[in-house]
């Protein structure tokens, strides 16, 4: 499985029958895979996770299918791509057929707006978190920090619930880190991995501060897991994830390795 990062929450996935598009509003999509079925995940309805754009991508993609939060208005949708448009609420779990293969999809409620998506994709499972997170902001009132930190470890309690019925471990997760939190930046993606876990683990939603990755890398807290953080550095940053070898980081051009990157 190849991962690229395209911009903010947006990653592409690329499995060997079929491709994930998750959150994306802008960004360079590699030209890759295009004859390939893709299925675009949208969280939820904010600028920065969801565009109409998406529905444009029928241009250079010959079988598209789009999974939306039901929080995204149905008139975005163009005639053309209604019958294969699925609007999702929380705390639902459907299967897809994909490229001939089942999907299975399971959503649950953000601490935000909208959904996060776990994917078991049959080899690997994947997980999006969209806006669900441990959204402390200091300067809010203690009591609203700590529902919403409530909230968010109700949430994962479920994922790991689903998680185990289904007999599953997350090959990768897409977690926000975002530096607006200012020193409680760490908080939701410690909570995951502390409490659900990912065998690998994708920063986003980080406001092109790139730095924030080696400073949670470089935290005592992260000392257990700093080691499945990717180390993004730029858009188009791609990565080899459940291969024989050890993972190599891939600067955005195919065939070109980076190995000061090797994981």
């Amino acid at each position: 499985m190849k991962i690229t990062y395209i911009h903010h929450s947006c990653f592409l996935a690329e499995l060997p029958r079929y491709n994930l598009l998750f959150d994306y509003y802008t960004g360079e999509l590699p030209e890759t895979g295009m004859d390939k079925p893709m299925a675009v995940f949208a969280s939820h309805r904010h600028w920065d996770h969801f565009s109409p754009d998406i529905f444009q991508m029928g241009e250079w993609y010959r079988n598209l299918s789009f999974i939306l939060s039901s929080d995204i208005e149905k008139g975005y949708v163009p005639e053309r791509d209604q019958e294969r448009t699925v609007f999702v609420t929380p705390e639902q779990e459907l299967e897809l057929p994909v490229a001939g293969e089942t999907l299975r999809v399971h959503t649950f409620r953000s601490t935000d707006e909208g959904v996060a998506f776990l994917l078991d994709c049959g080899d690997e499972v994947l997980y999006h978190a969209g806006d669900l997170n441990d959204w402390y902001w200091n300067g809010e009132p203690e009591e609203w920090n700590r529902t919403m930190g409530a909230m968010y470890r109700r949430e994962l309690q479920s994922i790991r619930r689903v998680l185990d019925r289904w007999g599953r471990e997350i090959d990768a997760a897409f977690l926000p880190l975002d530096g607006r939190q200012e020193d409680k930046f760490f908080l939701g993606l410690d909570e995951f991995m502390r409490n659900v876990g990912a065998k690998k683990v994708f920063p986003m939603h980080f406001w092109d501060d790139f730095s924030i990755i080696d400073r949670l890398k470089a935290m005592p807290e992260s000392r257990d897991y700093r080691k499945r953080v990717m180390p993004i550095t730029r858009d188009g940053d791609s990565f080899l994830v459940n291969v024989p070898e050890p993972a190599v980081k891939r600067t955005g051009k195919e065939n070109m390795y980076d190995s000061d990157q090797r994981m």
